[in-house]
């Protein structure tokens, strides 16, 4: 069996940690190997299945993305996670949907482009902080952070974007500067670790690359099923989720689900990465 871990060009070799699966899925008889989502010399039909690792570009080519989305479907080529579940996670309104099913989420307003969207008109009082983000993005692409009085600055940086793009505007919650935000991994639906991600002093965004630190927790049981209940809305074939959230009072308030390319932190994790591979072995030979 060849599958391909799907990546981007600037990772045309796959995070150091992703590339530790290669030899791990060759016991299992399954060539793997790095390939870029939009390298137009690929021959896709070669692979038996596509296990989606870092297209970490995908929201800056989102047309070409997309087109590809539709040229491996056409293929019928497998792929892990399924098409399907990228096509409906790849933008953040599914948090509506989500609520609407009874999760708590982060309090959210959904902001459709190409609408007069007033912010003063439409954040609630007793926001002191938002948080603003597309919908369609990844890495803190466009976010930011705003006091609920600086609206009109906030208006006017983003209305430009607001004209072309959908956003999510959540209530910024302090917590995450000294709880941090938690992110629960689930291979096949079933939970293998979590990790908590801190903020640098100063900032609110818990990516490596602004300074975050992470560092793995064992949650209990009560959390570890609160953010199973979100895994076990997606349909599907799910060879991996991560739930991430900000824990307040035992209470899991989700922030995303990851279903498309997230990090799974197997450096932190003792055993994770056998985990994976397993679940990808199992996934790949059912019929």
């Amino acid at each position: 069996m060849k599958i391909a871990l799907l990546t981007c060009q600037d990772l045309a070799d796959l995070l150091p940690s992703d590339q530790k699966l290669i030899p791990l899925l060759k016991k299992h008889n399954i060539t793997a190997s790095a390939v870029v989502w939009d390298d137009p010399t690929v021959n896709w039909l070669q692979f038996n299945c596509i296990v989606i690792r870092s297209t970490w570009d995908y929201y800056e080519k989102e047309t070409a993305f997309n087109i590809w989305l539709e040229k491996i479907q056409s293929l019928g080529i497998k792929t892990l996670n399924a098409l399907e579940t990228i096509q409906y996670n790849k933008h953040k309104f599914y948090l509506k949907e989500l609520e609407q099913k009874g999760i708590n989420i982060l309090s959210t307003l959904f902001i459709n482009k190409n609408t007069n969207t007033i912010l003063s008109n439409l954040i609630p009082a007793q926001w002191k902080k938002i948080v603003i983000k597309p919908a369609f993005s990844a890495g803190s692409y466009l976010t930011e952070c705003f006091d609920i009085e600086d609206t009109s600055l906030i208006q006017e940086k983003y209305t430009e974007h607001f004209k072309t793009k959908d956003f999510l505007i959540q209530e910024f919650k302090p917590e995450i500067k000294t709880l941090g935000e938690t992110s629960f991994i689930f291979f096949n639906r079933k939970f293998s670790h979590a990790i908590v991600k801190k903020p640098t002093d100063g900032d609110f965004r818990v990516q490596y690359q602004y300074g975050g630190k992470y560092h793995a927790i064992q949650p209990d049981n009560n959390l570890i099923n609160q953010a199973k209940q979100v895994v076990d809305l997606i349909d599907g074939n799910l060879l991996y989720a991560r739930v991430d959230g900000i824990i307040i009072d035992n209470q899991l308030n989700l922030m995303e689900i990851e279903l498309i390319e997230p990090d799974l932190y197997f450096d932190l994790a003792k055993g994770s990465r056998e985990r994976f591979v397993q679940e990808i072995v199992n996934l790949t030979r059912l019929n």
